[in-house]
């Protein structure tokens, strides 16, 4: 796996959350983008290529079982992440969000997308408290940008957007219950990491 390295990267750590973006979408979702929010990224992506414990899982799939198109790594609560910043990231927006999500952010799990044909299908994290209560998913993305698409629950007209180095995108209102969203296979793609956050029993 090749990523071209940031060229011109300057500063280090973590710009300001008050610059996000929010995008209202129907039944009470909504989708806020802050893009270069990780100002280190190609630090932060080297250490999450190389110290994180990637695993590869198989998955029953009608009448048979596959291989899951993406290397997984999953931090419970209290667990050390791969790089400081992450460690700041996590508090950053547990602080940032407080006020609306009323809970700090304690889970992280990661994807690995090795190229465009690694991917995730359809869905909402709906596991856990996020089936039925407002919740909210932070993703940090390193490495090729990578589209994410969204779409209502049941239909509807999908849209998407795309994440580049360093971008944060947090999901948040009603967005795991009435949407779903999805990383779709691309023809051509250097290697990207996800970073997801989540509150305590949403998965």
């Amino acid at each position: 796996m090749e990523f071209q390295a940031t060229l011109f990267q300057t500063g280090s750590g973590l710009g300001s959350l008050s610059t996000a973006t929010r995008t209202p979408l129907a039944h009470g979702a909504w989708v806020d983008l802050r893009p270069h929010w990780v100002a280190d990224a190609d630090e932060v992506l080297t250490a999450l290529l190389d110290e994180t414990p990637w695993r590869a899982e198989r998955r029953a799939m009608y009448d048979r079982v596959v291989d899951v198109p993406r290397l997984v790594a999953t931090y419970a609560a209290g667990r050390a992440l791969p790089h400081p910043v992450l460690e700041q990231a996590r508090e950053d927006l547990s602080a940032h969000y407080l006020p609306e999500l009323g809970e700090p952010f304690v889970t992280a799990g990661c994807c690995l997308y090795r190229d465009g044909r690694d991917s995730v299908a359809w869905h909402g994290d709906t596991i856990g408290r996020g089936r039925h209560e407002d919740t909210m998913v932070a993703i940090l993305s390193f490495g090729d940008p990578r589209r994410l698409a969204l779409r209502p629950r049941g239909g509807g007209a999908s849209l998407g957007f795309t994440m580049g180095h360093g971008d944060l995108l947090v999901m948040g209102g009603s967005c795991q219950r009435t949407w779903e969203h999805a990383v779709p296979k691309v023809a051509h793609a250097g290697p990207r990491v996800s970073v997801q956050f989540r509150p305590r029993n949403v998965f």
